[in-house]
């Protein structure tokens, strides 16, 4: 799948062609720029992204001191991972005087947050997470955790954060025989799950494009990504999930709950599958088998990826755009989605997304792939590409390649550079409206320099996904046709206000029928909680009347607070997102 539109999976990366192919633009400087910036994988094309994002090794939690910090002293050794030969290691602990203490306290893409923790600690098993929740418990001290290190809000990077716990080196991907299982650790990024399952396998799961993104939030917000449309959630994949929660006492240990419906932690399992990170535990590690799978043969158990993918990239040049082009072409993108979204439908088979940058950075894109297999592949972009571009006299450029699955499916990387980034999300069940499209036309055609980071990324969703109910799992949003994801990224902090002031802007216009805010109602359907954004809980910039919760859960709220009572009685585990207690907690 084409990276110039990895925006409805998490985390957009939808300025740079996953083939290396040109930019939007030609200078060179630009191209290095947008290298950078899109590295945050939030929009990753739907991500799964997406987008990864508050993710649950990207949950803050309470501390304790347990080892000396500053040194690299180790504390708590615990078990070896499954499968492995050589010894765990014990848990590292990294002060401020540490040489790798920037490396590690730098992980974070957003550079809008930072942190100066007492010291950061690597784990290696479950049973150190165990003895560091319940140290942390103990002592009071505010830790977090990071796994692939993409989450868009403080939820890591704070300075109340005192202590950084990191799970990334946690990275097994294995088959499980006993569960008839692949186990996934929490700290696997997706490009070692894509690697180890297709290389080993030839299997996959429907998750993010970013290569970097960490598994422990990614699937537990929900994840989607270029093979959603057809395979589902990566969650609706999910089988079993490994937590370390604690008790009303203060007592932490490690929980296997699974989809089995006579598990009594079965209510633990679903709420991991859309609720996000930070909520009730720490995911050390999950299990993937896909539902109604049978037998033995491990590759039977997960869906199989097409072999090639045939892509297609279109782009119309601003130079060539003006209101009326650009509202047709959007027009006609989600009139599409709407007429052949569903299983079976003809182009429900296109994983597609629309690019919609700023002005400044040269030109619009329409991105869509397809099973390179098929008699028909050609044909069906071919006529994808006319459906989208009915009444458009614009000229337009049409790039097409065919590759390897694997290789179209991750987006290109470049690690963590420092800028600074806001990002909103909305789930639609109807195409935008043509007051909502003048309002994105209106602040994507105006401005200077200072725009050049702005872009609303347009992906197709539903598919599969909405063959399952919303209260099946935790992630609620089954009736959606599309995902709209609203980004800016700037390097200077003095740009703060201005670029915050500019997105808030266009978010509260697109939405302003709905009090600023997608709710939930016939047209939009709330927002994705890996792509968290913290503005849906300001009374003064979410005016609907409908609580942020309602905005990214729905109707599933409530069965998340009784887990929520059930599995964290002391709210050890929460953030600025996080799922609330009936109940005052001890803590």
């Amino acid at each position: 799948m084409v990276t110039a539109w990895r925006a409805g999976f998490e985390l957009p990366s939808g300025r740079l062609r996953a083939d290396g192919g040109h930019m939007p633009w030609d200078d060179p400087g630009r191209q290095v720029s947008a290298l950078t910036r899109m590295t945050r994988r939030g929009f990753i094309r739907g991500t799964a992204a997406a987008g990864t994002v508050g993710l649950v090794a990207g949950t803050p939690v309470a501390y304790a001191a347990g080892a000396e910090a500053g040194t690299g002293t180790a504390a708590g050794a615990g078990a070896g991972a499954a499968g492995a030969c050589q010894p765990t290691p014990g848990t590292v602990v990294v002060g401020p005087k540490d040489p790798r203490y920037g490396e590690l306290t730098a992980r974070g893409f957003n550079g809008r947050f930072s942190s100066r923790p007492e010291s950061v600690r690597l784990v290696y098993s479950a049973d150190q997470v165990v003895h560091e929740v319940e140290a942390a418990v103990r002592a009071g001290k505010r830790v977090a955790v990071r796994s692939g290190g993409h989450c868009f809000e403080n939820f890591v990077d704070d300075p109340a954060v005192t202590v950084l716990l990191d799970i990334s080196e946690m990275n097994a991907v294995y088959y499980d025989r006993r569960r008839r299982a692949f186990a996934v650790e929490a700290g696997a990024t997706l490009g070692k799950v894509y690697r180890t399952l297709y290389l080993g396998w030839g299997v996959t799961v429907p998750a993010g494009a970013c290569p970097s993104v960490g598994t422990g939030g990614h699937i537990a917000g929900g994840g989607y990504g270029s093979l959603s449309r057809r395979e589902g959630l990566v969650v609706d994949h999910l089988y079993a999930v490994e937590v370390v929660v604690a008790d009303r006492s203060g007592r932490a240990r490690t929980v296997v709950a699974t989809r089995e419906p006579g598990d009594p932690n079965r209510d633990l399992w679903w709420a991991f599958t859309g609720a996000g990170g930070g909520n009730f535990g720490i995911v050390t590690r999950y299990w993937m088998r896909s539902p109604g799978a049978t037998g033995d043969d491990p590759g039977s158990l997960l869906p199989r990826p097409p072999a090639v993918v045939k892509s297609m990239s279109v782009g119309w040049q601003w130079s060539d755009l003006d209101e009326r082009t650009f509202t047709t072409i959007v027009g006609n993108f989600g009139s599409l989605l709407e007429r052949d979204s569903a299983p079976g439908e003809r182009f429900a088979a296109v994983e597609c997304g629309v690019s919609l940058s700023h002005k400044v950075t040269g030109q619009i894109r329409l991105d869509a792939s397809v099973d390179g297999g098929r008699a028909d592949a050609d044909e069906l972009l071919g006529a994808y590409l006319k459906a989208v571009t009915r009444d458009v006299t614009a000229p337009h450029s049409d790039d097409r390649l065919t590759m390897p699955w694997m290789k179209s499916t991750l987006s290109v990387e470049v690690g963590p550079g420092g800028y600074s980034f806001k990002t909103k999300h909305a789930f639609h069940r109807t195409p935008f409206s043509a007051r909502q499209i003048a309002a994105i036309y209106r602040h994507q055609s105006t401005g200077g320099e200072e725009r050049y980071g702005g872009a609303v990324y347009l992906a197709g969703f539903g598919g599969k996904v909405n063959t399952v109910a919303p209260g099946a799992t935790a992630m609620p949003h089954r009736n959606a046709l599309m995902s709209a994801y609203y980004e800016t990224v700037w390097w200077d902090p003095a740009h703060d206000d201005e670029q915050l002031g500019w997105i808030r802007g266009l978010y509260k216009e697109v939405y302003a029928d709905s009090g600023g805010v997608p709710a939930p109602n016939a047209d939009t359907d709330g927002a994705f909680i890996n792509y968290p954004d913290r503005d849906l809980a300001d009374p003064k910039l979410n005016a609907s009347g409908v609580p942020w919760h309602t905005l990214y859960f729905k109707d599933n709220y409530a069965r998340l607070q009784a887990v929520k009572d059930r599995w964290d009685p002391r709210d050890v585990f929460h953030h600025g997102l996080s799922i609330k207690p009936t109940v005052r907690s001890p803590r």
